[in-house]
């Protein structure tokens, strides 16, 4: 398995990572776009089009809509409102992305279990690296 290209780990790493995420969000009946609007909006309040632009690396091409339905069930599920043109967390949201959080970070601690901070941040670095080169290069 070590002469598998890096391509081959990505995609295996995304899709189990995916995976595991979707079964730990479920367990608060959210999906793992609406996670990552509460995980966004515990920053602090954002417009509906920046909150879209930092999204847009996780939503697929025609994923416009189902990326409108997991708004409306947090609007519906009281956990977000619109203030002033912001999205902004309820009490309810706060409460949900505290829990959330908690269950995240133990699944991370799970994940990179052996694997010590500087090879993780080296890791992170080197795709960050060449996704950065492969979008480049995409340009031309």
């Amino acid at each position: 398995m070590v002469n598998r290209p890096i391509g081959y780990w990505v995609k295996r790493l995304d899709a189990a990572l995916e995976t595991h995420l979707d079964s730990t969000l479920a367990r608060l009946r959210l999906s793992r776009r609406q996670w990552r609007v509460l995980n966004m909006l515990s920053s602090g309040p954002v417009t509906p089009v920046e909150l879209a632009d930092v999204l847009r690396p996780f939503t697929p091409a025609n994923g416009g809509a189902a990326q409108q339905k997991d708004m409306a069930a947090l609007v519906r599920r009281e956990l977000v409102f619109l203030l002033d043109g912001r999205l902004t967390l309820t009490d309810a949201g706060w409460a949900l992305h505290t829990e959330a959080s908690r269950m995240v970070e133990a699944s991370r601690r799970e994940l990179t279990a052996g694997i010590g901070v500087d090879e993780y941040a080296m890791a992170v670095s080197v795709l960050e690296r060449m996704t950065n080169n492969a979008e480049r290069l995409a340009l031309h």
